[in-house]
């Protein structure tokens, strides 16, 4: 008998396979599926080879036939790669914090994300990977956490973070730079200086500050905000009140570290008051000693 028709099923759909002379076999060209095999069972798309010939008898493969079923199973990869976002830190973040909670997510809507590959790598050291890493499962992917171990130096890094899916698809890496800042700022206030008296109601308020790491340095005198030239050196003018008197300034980085120098001063703009002076005698001879008494309030 001669065969009369070949027909291979694949994800429901049935195609008619032709004769090919030239192998002398019958031969069909398939539309691969649109979505990964790998959250299929067994990881692939299972064929169905049916052979009819002119008498009307049928013999049908499939995958799980013993001598061909390994040839039936098709799978299929997808070219879609996971994605990284990344919450901590953010660009350009000043941390004082020199072991810092990293937080990103990877997401992978077709084969999945595969927890084995989430890594991340500070500056040029060893990607990190596997346990040290906590990966919490949300829809389509993870939640990751990571902290160093060992404490980060102050200034400038990089954080580097990689994953792949379960198709092999390596995401596009993602990066953040911030830098760690654990020393507040230098305050030097040249004036004034601690428990001055002074008789001016206007009291200047100069010095100097820096921080190497995060500048530029702002700058508040008792609250209120002063100018923080780009050498570092501040000048400004506080306004007394009669008696005692508080002078707070603070110098505070971009990394929120701050420093504080506190000085007193006294204003005192009233004269003292001379109230009597006596002579212990109004009258004496040449080269005699005579004492003054003087009352003085002030």
């Amino acid at each position: 008998m001669a065969i009369k028709i070949v027909q291979v099923t694949l994800n429901g759909q049935t195609y008619d396979a032709t004769y090919d002379s030239a192998s002398g076999k019958y031969k069909v060209t398939l539309t691969a599926p649109s979505t990964t095999s790998y959250n299929r069972d067994g990881h692939y798309y299972p064929l169905t080879v049916k052979a009819t010939d002119t008498a009307g008898n049928i013999t049908t493969k499939d995958d799980k036939d013993s001598t061909l079923g390994s040839s039936l199973r098709l799978r299929v990869k997808e070219t879609v790669k996971p994605a990284i976002s990344i919450t901590y830190p953010t660009a350009g973040a000043a941390i004082i914090n020199n072991k810092p909670a990293f937080s990103w997510k990877v997401t992978d809507a077709g084969a999945g994300v595969n927890p084995d590959t989430v890594g991340i790598t500070i500056d040029s050291g060893v990607q990190i990977t596997g346990s040290a890493i906590t990966k919490t499962a949300i829809s389509g992917g993870y939640q990751c956490t990571y902290t160093p171990s060992t404490a980060l130096s102050d200034g400038s890094h990089t954080a580097k973070f990689d994953v792949s899916d379960y198709d092999d698809n390596a995401a596009t890496q993602s990066s953040v730079t911030f830098k760690i800042d654990t020393v507040p700022p230098t305050l030097n206030v040249t004036a004034p200086t601690d428990k001055l008296v002074t008789k001016n109601t206007a009291c200047p308020v100069t010095g100097n500050t820096n921080d190497i790491t995060s500048s530029p340095v702002s700058l508040k005198v008792n609250g209120t905000t002063a100018t923080v030239n780009a050498d570092g050196t501040f000048s400004t003018t506080v306004n007394l009140v009669e008696g005692s008197n508080t002078i707070t300034i603070v110098a505070t980085d971009s990394a929120g570290k701050s420093t504080t120098v506190t000085r007193q001063v006294t204003l005192d703009t009233k004269a003292p008051v001379i109230k009597s002076a006596s002579l212990s005698k109004s009258t004496c001879t040449t080269g005699e000693s005579i004492t003054i008494l003087i009352e003085v309030e002030d």
